[in-house]
């Protein structure tokens, strides 16, 4: 094992590289740039055997990662914000075609107007796809997903493209220390690629055909299968790399605090850093809280939410990004999970386009939460926007 001092993008990249990728295609944008530029760079000092194909788009980026796929090679892409709207399209036939491929996110907001900072809409648009997303909150975290990602995907019960999630810039270009294990230990712990047909000159194997409707209908039943059954493969997938490389996580759901609190923030991204400072500093003032931090979007934990969430006195979920027209995406999603609980629930929008959120802002809010719940009884707020301060006033005026 050893220490290095790395960008979020360059510990993807060294994960990348530990996990003997054969083809890498990507289209620059920022902030996911320097993560290819890393992996090309690899590639020209003969660091990684692959080969790096230069595109025109991200939707091309994606649709030859596909093609490389399918031919049997171990596939990564990356990508932020338009550009993972661009591929949307082949998110859909990757997923349908049940082959294993990884990709980073660097999640940015979405234009208009223009903005290059941290936002979770790029990815959460992508949440009906069939890929499973993942979402790291520290560096560290964004390298030993990107390593899980092809043992999980890979994995004859899933046959799922993956996403690994990292904040754009808050993470993407922030240094930290990477534990970056060595090249025997990772190939003693990823199997060779398994995948469930490769398409060859020689096979009879077509793929993206006309199907019947019920055939299709099956199909996309089966992605919903491996969905169910990815949940206990990333649960052992976890368990087993922190038996290896002396990490792990928690599966699904990492519960900070959880177990005695009495009100739960619900969080995802390098944000919840700021969310379990906020928890210490309200047990401080008498308020037992916690924090669980989603780790997995797709598949949605829902039967972990429920045992460690069920029976609290509140649940305040904070959204990096919202569904306009109805809620906040982790809301809504927590909301469904915890239907016929008696629980008290706020939903909060915030820290959209990079609006700096810190541990003050969140204890302020959940405090503000505890004071209704215990002068109401049980409350149900589906929607709060937590504005810029400059702003705050207007928030009053239209009621959100």
């Amino acid at each position: 094992m050893t220490m290095k001092a790395l960008t979020g993008n360059h510990a993807v990249s060294e994960a990348v590289k530990l996990a003997r990728v054969k083809v890498i295609a990507a289209y620059p944008i920022t902030p996911q740039t320097t993560m290819v530029e890393k992996l090309a760079e690899m590639v020209d000092k003969g660091e990684l055997e692959a080969k790096m194909i230069r595109v025109e788009s991200e939707h091309s980026a994606l649709a030859a990662t596909l093609g490389a796929a399918a031919a049997g090679a171990r596939a990564f892409t990356a990508t932020s914000s338009h550009g993972l709207l661009y591929m949307h399209e082949v998110l859909w036939w990757t997923a349908g075609a049940r082959i294993p491929v990884v990709m980073a996110v660097a999640a940015r907001a979405i234009g208009p107007p223009w903005n290059i900072h941290v936002e979770h809409s790029d990815v959460m648009d992508q949440r009906d796809t069939g890929w499973i997303i993942s979402v790291a909150q520290e560096n560290q975290e964004a390298f030993d997903l990107t390593l899980q990602a092809f043992r999980i995907s890979e994995d004859p019960r899933v046959y799922l493209p993956m996403i690994v999630t990292l904040d754009g810039f808050i993470l993407s270009h922030t240094v930290a220390p990477v534990d970056i294990p060595s090249q025997e230990d990772v190939d003693n712990w990823l199997p060779p690629r398994r995948q469930p047909y490769v398409i060859t000159p020689e096979s009879n194997v077509v793929m993206g055909n006309i199907a019947s409707d019920e055939d299709y209908f099956m199909m996309r039943y089966s992605i919903q299968a491996a969905m169910k059954a990815a949940k206990q493969v990333i649960n052992e997938v976890d368990l087993e790399y922190g038996k290896a490389f002396g990490r792990s996580y928690g599966g699904l759901v990492e519960c900070y605090r959880c177990d005695d609190a009495d009100y739960v923030i619900v969080i995802t991204g390098s944000w919840a850093g700021d969310a379990k400072k906020a928890a210490d500093m309200l047990r401080d003032k008498g308020v037992r809280a916690g924090v669980a931090r989603i780790r997995f979007v797709r598949p949605w934990p829902e039967e972990d939410l429920r045992d460690k969430l069920f029976n609290k006195k509140g649940v305040i979920v904070f959204d990096r990004s919202v569904s306009f027209g109805s809620y906040g995406q982790l809301f809504s999603d927590t909301a469904a999970t915890l239907y016929g609980a008696k629980v008290s629930m706020r939903g909060v929008v915030a820290g959209l386009g990079g609006v700096d959120v810190r541990p003050d802002d969140i204890m302020a809010e959940v405090m503000d939460f505890v004071g209704r719940v215990e002068e109401r009884g049980l409350v149900y707020e589906p929607q709060r926007w937590m504005l810029p301060k400059k702003y705050a006033q207007v928030g009053k005026e239209v009621g959100l």
